[in-house]
């Protein structure tokens, strides 16, 4: 199923993230507590279909992977075979990054970046292999403004190529220059046809600095898909606890309700948010993030968020120091 810009009803503009379930190692804060003591493939792919029973139940339509995710489009590929009544969710994946750590959380390099052609062909074909025609979206994985992937002409052929079977092409992207990645594939033409159809970016009450070229993609009609809403965990109530977050903390015992509904009603009240993924690692956390949907922020609790954000080079090399566990 292609995607297409929610408009059903307001859970359908949350999505789930695989990232933290799909490998024994990632770097969200209290990982170590979220997820099952045994981390053997087996057991994560149990616990990965207990998150997307939950999700699908809920009414969650948008599910987000990528290759590098360890197992991700495999526990999700076999999800969807024991799951023929969810011919509804549309099935985003990334490519770009090769998962190198083994199933292992102590590895010296978990995932290697390398946007070639080449790259593109060998993951099309692996992810193809494991989701077939279930795949409706397929993004380059964390594009930076020096990306190859935003000039090689012979990349946007191939993704173009990919457009025309039905998938929508899009880009992440990460770092401190997300505006001007997001702004130059913005410019990306094949043919005289834009070629990205959706941007997916971190934004979040600490880092919100790609907000206006966000704003700028879902102008000229892109879906806007927001990741890591959370700050890896940094907004959740048992992390949020420095005066960084102090700001979330009284919001949300105003509105009584959890740091981290109030951190992802937040996102989602920007007018140019088409879906904001959840990044749960369990029913629990799921469940508490999904509330989100029923919080509404007055314009003055907004800015009031507003005022959490750090400089977007502080934040990144905060991100860059998080432990993989």
């Amino acid at each position: 199923m292609p995607l297409e810009r929610p408009t059903t009803s307001p859970i359908s503009q949350f999505g789930l993230g695989l990232a933290a379930v799909g490998r024994p190692g990632y770097i969200n804060l209290g990982r170590d507590a979220d997820l099952p003591a045994d981390r053997s493939v087996d057991a994560l792919r149990a616990h990965a279909h207990r998150l997307l029973d939950a999700a699908y139940a809920r009414g969650v339509r948008y599910l987000d992977t990528a290759r590098s995710y360890g197992r991700a489009e495999e526990f999700l590929a076999t999800w969807l075979d024991g799951r023929p009544d969810a011919q509804d969710v549309v099935i985003g994946s990334k490519w770009g990054y090769t998962y190198t750590a083994d199933w292992r959380t102590d590895a010296d390099v978990h995932e290697v970046k390398d946007h070639s052609v080449a790259t593109f062909h060998r993951q099309l074909a692996q992810t193809r292999a494991l989701l077939g025609t279930r795949l409706g979206l397929y993004q380059i994985h964390s594009v930076t403004p020096d990306s190859p992937a935003l000039t090689d002409r012979a990349l946007h052929e191939g993704l173009a190529a990919l457009a025309t079977e039905g998938v929508t092409i899009g880009l992440s992207t990460s770092g401190p220059a997300q505006a001007a990645a997001i702004r130059t594939a913005l410019e990306v033409t094949v043919g005289g046809e834009p070629l990205f159809g959706s941007v997916q970016a971190t934004y979040n009450l600490l880092e919100p600095s790609a907000g206006p070229a966000l704003a700028e993609a879902h102008a000229t009609g892109r879906t806007v898909i927001v990741k890591e809403a959370m700050a890896n965990g940094r907004l959740a109530d048992r992390h949020a606890t420095g005066a960084d977050t102090s700001t979330l903390r009284e919001v949300a015992h105003e509105a009584d309700v959890s740091c981290d509904a109030v951190a992802l009603a937040a996102v989602a009240a920007r007018p140019w948010a088409d879906i904001v993924l959840s990044g749960a690692a369990n029913v629990e956390q799921l469940t508490s993030n999904l509330t989100a949907a029923d919080v509404h922020l007055d314009p003055d609790r907004l800015a009031r968020l507003a005022e959490s954000a750090e400089p977007a080079g502080a934040y990144w090399a905060h991100r860059s120091r998080l432990a993989w566990a």
